[in-house]
Order: structure tokens, then sequence, then C-alpha cells
């Protein structure tokens, strides 16, 4: 059994990553996987032969709206097949969830939504917490192995944030989001980072606001979680800080790979 390592990302926008030296990081290290968020673009307007020099293969998923949201994948190995959505046309029309299939796993790269906006989209956010959670046990089924990777919004427990009493009134901090990451971590699943990492305070965004990263005042709220089946083949997780791409960082995974 070989390893590989997976790589999740919230770009916060890859025309401007690109900008921050990306391509030489994604050189240096050679991940063989990369999931992305929050790509806000169309796949046209992405230097596609970028990662191609490097040998990824590439696949996307993009919001109605030009500019917002969107999804995408670079991987080395080859999936068999690749699927853009959910089939749930709300979520669908904002290029949230990308799918890719390799031999028996299924990776679910997601951009869950965020909620800081007003209450009409944390109605939304609730509304797609419990469609994902429908759809994604509805898929285990007959893909009983899945890794579930990407920007969940939420940070589960006082240990994932800098400020707990402070925000536990704010979107991805509040009760009901919290009290929906344990249940999604009681029915099957396994916060990757944190099962390899039990006492370790991390984080994976920092608000642009009162130099947040440079004093650490963030939130773990990108994660990598598996199905209980998967658990033994985890090998190492953590954050890489020193990525300074976007508002938050990337999140690293090796695990052994059939």
């Amino acid at each position: 059994m070989s390893t590989k390592s997976l790589i999740s990302y919230n770009l916060n926008g890859i025309r401007a990553a690109l900008k921050k030296d990306f391509i030489p990081w994604l050189k240096a290290n050679d991940f063989d996987m990369l999931f992305f968020q929050e790509t806000k673009a169309q796949p046209e307007q992405i230097p596609v032969e970028l990662f191609e020099e490097l040998g990824y293969h590439h696949y996307w998923h993009s919001a109605v709206k030009k500019g917002y949201s969107s999804v995408g994948i670079l991987s080395k190995v080859k999936p068999d097949q690749v699927i853009a959505g959910c089939g749930i046309e709300r979520h669908d029309s904002e290029g949230r969830i990308i799918r890719a299939d390799f031999g028996d796993i299924t990776v679910i790269n997601i951009y869950f939504p965020s909620g800081t906006s007003g209450e009409i989209r944390q109605e939304y956010k609730y509304e797609f917490l419990d469609d994902m959670f429908d759809w994604i046990h509805e898929l285990r089924k007959t893909r009983p192995k899945i890794i579930v990777c990407g920007d969940y919004n939420i940070a589960h427990t006082e240990n994932d944030i800098h400020n707990p009493k402070g925000n536990k009134n704010n979107s991805g901090f509040l009760p009901e989001e919290r009290d929906w990451m344990t249940k999604w971590l009681n029915s099957g699943f396994t916060d990757a980072y944190r099962h390899l990492n039990p006492k370790k305070t991390e984080y994976s965004w920092w608000s642009y606001r009162a130099n947040a990263r440079a004093n650490n005042k963030g939130w773990r709220i990108d994660y990598f979680s598996v199905t209980d089946n998967l658990v033994d083949q985890l090998v190492e997780s953590n954050h890489i800080k020193e990525a300074i791409h976007s508002d938050h960082c990337a999140v690293y995974l090796k695990m052994k790979w059939n």
C-alpha cells in the first residue's frame, strides 16, 4: 500500500493565489492531490496549462455567478470518474461540490456556505448542512469509503477557535452548527486532523482584520473527515501555515492509499 499526500485549500480566488507564488509552492511540494474551494473563477479563466506542466489532471465546478464560490481538483492520479455537483440545483448553481472516485475511495470536495452575511444565508447554510448529511449518507450505501474535505465554515470545539466565549454568537461557531458537526462525526466519520492530533491547537483561517494571522487569532474550519473504515490508513495531518496565498492556509493529510 502506497501513501498519498492530500491538500484541502480555500484559495479565496485562484487568480489572486497565482499572483502570490502559488505555482512555485506547488512545484516545491509535489502533492499528489489538491482540493480547492473558492476558486472564484470559470474554467476558461484559469491558466490550466500551468498545472498540466506539473503533471496534474484538473477538474472544476464553477458557480453560475461569475467570480463566486466554485471548487476544483488537481490530481496526479487520474480519477476513475469526476462528478460536478450533488444533483440539488440550488447548491449546484453555487458551484460548491465536486466528487472524484479513485478505485474504492471517493473524495468529495465541498465549500460549505458561510452565514456571516445575515439570516437568509444562515438559513441556507442549515439547509445545506442537512442536505449534505443526507446525500453523503445515501452515497455511502454504494461507496462506503469516503473522504469529505473542504471549508466547512464551522469551528467544532473550543479548541478550534481562538476566542470561544467572544464568538459564541457568531456564524461558524453557533451551537446549532457545532451540534451538526458533532452529529456528523458521530455518524461514521472521523475528523482526520483531530484524530491524529487530539490535543493540538492549530487554525486554518484568520480574519484579515486586526493582524489576526500574525497574532494567530484564528479558526479551524477546514477539514478532512473520513469514513471510520479509513481511519487506520491515516498517517499525518497538519496545517501548512507558511502557505500564504489566501486568508486560509492549506490543510495537509498523508494517508495510506490502496
